[in-house]
């Protein structure tokens, strides 16, 4: 089994930053692709962004564009989410989930860590 384990979540102001950290341990780590979602408060999950084991190749919500930067560094296995620009709408329950390569759904999912922006 995979386990995931999100941490770098804080409240900061408007427009300050935060990189959030996705330790993975258990199954190897570096096969599965990882996701960045999210949840604000009242609101359903939303997907941030999502990299993949082999290539790293990146995906993003278009919405999440310039401000959201995925990594991941295979040798401590552990994902990052550099996000910059924060505004309030921002504030929620960050999560990283893993999905193995042969499905298509995300069956590995972190506790999440909460983002709060506010003035």
């Amino acid at each position: 089994q995979l386990q995931l384990v999100e941490s770098g979540g804080a409240s900061v102001q408007p427009g300050g930053s935060l990189k959030l950290s996705c330790a993975a341990s258990g199954s190897p780590s570096d096969y599965y692709s990882i996701g960045w979602f999210r949840q604000a408060p009242g609101k359903e999950r939303e997907g941030i962004a999502c990299i993949s084991g082999r290539n790293q190749n990146t995906y993003y919500t278009d919405s999440m564009k310039g401000r959201f930067t995925i990594s991941r560094d295979n040798a401590k296995n552990t994902v990052f989410l550099q996000m910059n620009s924060l505004k309030p709408e921002d504030t929620g329950d960050y999560y990283c989930a893993g999905r193995h390569p042969t499905r298509g759904n995300y069956d590995y999912w972190g506790q999440g860590t909460q983002v709060t922006v506010s003035s």
